[in-house]
C-alpha cells in the first residue's frame, strides 16, 4: 500500500521549544517525517515538512491542534506525493547583493529560468540599516550550462547595480 504523505506549514511567533513539542506530537501519534525545512524568518518560526503515517488530513490536525494552540503556530496542509530518495544534487551557487528595491529577486529568477536553471534552494537576507537596507540572496541550482554563459546572462542585473557572481559547487560523492 502507498503511503499517504501530507505537506505541513506552520508559522509562529519563535521561541526555544517549538521543534521539540511539534515532532513529539507527531512522534506520538505514529506520524513519520520526510525532509524538512525550519528557519527563523523576521522573528517567525517557519517549518515545512513531509510527513506520513496519518490517516487523514483531519486526524493529522487534530494530533496537532493542542501543541499549535500552545506554541501559537498556524498549520497549513496540502496532501503531496512522497517524491523521497530523489534528491538532486546542485552544481551552482548564485550570490546577489545590493541596494534593497523591488524587483531583484525576480530580475535574478527570470534570467536564471530563461537559461532553464532549477533552483534548489534561496536564501535571502535584508542587512544594512533601515535607511540603507542591503538585499543579500544565495542561490543552489542545478545547470547543463558552463558558468561563464550563467554569467554573461547576468550582465544586465550587474548593469541595473546588483551585484551577482555564479560559481560551480563541486560535489564529491563515493
Amino acid at each position: 500500500m502507498k503511503a499517504t504523505w501530507f505537506m505541513l506549514t506552520m508559522i509562529g511567533k519563535d521561541k526555544p521549544g517549538m521543534v521539540a513539542a511539534i515532532s513529539g506530537a507527531l512522534a506520538d501519534h505514529g506520524v513519520t517525517l520526510g525532509e524538512t525545512s525550519m528557519l527563523r524568518l523576521g522573528g517567525n518560526f517557519t517549518v515545512m515538512m513531509m510527513v506520513s503515517g496519518a490517516e487523514d488530513e483531519q486526524s493529522l490536525r487534530n494530533s496537532l491542534a493542542p501543541i499549535l494552540e500552545s506554541q501559537g503556530m498556524s498549520l497549513h496542509v496540502d496532501p503531496i506525493e512522497g517524491g523521497l530518495h530523489k534528491h538532486v544534487i546542485p552544481n551552482v551557487h548564485v550570490t546577489v547583493s545590493g541596494a534593497d528595491r523591488p524587483g531583484i529577486v525576480s530580475q535574478v529568477t527570470a534570467v536564471l529560468a530563461e537559461l532553464g536553471l532549477n533552483i534548489l534552494d534561496l536564501e535571502s537576507d535584508v542587512a544594512g540599516t533601515e535607511d540603507k537596507p542591503i538585499y543579500i540572496m544565495q542561490i543552489t541550482a542545478v545547470s547543463t550550462l558552463d558558468i561563464e554563459s550563467i554569467e554573461s546572462a547576468l550582465s544586465a542585473v550587474r548593469e541595473s547595480g546588483v551585484s551577482v557572481s555564479v560559481s560551480a559547487i563541486e560535489t564529491y560523492i563515493g
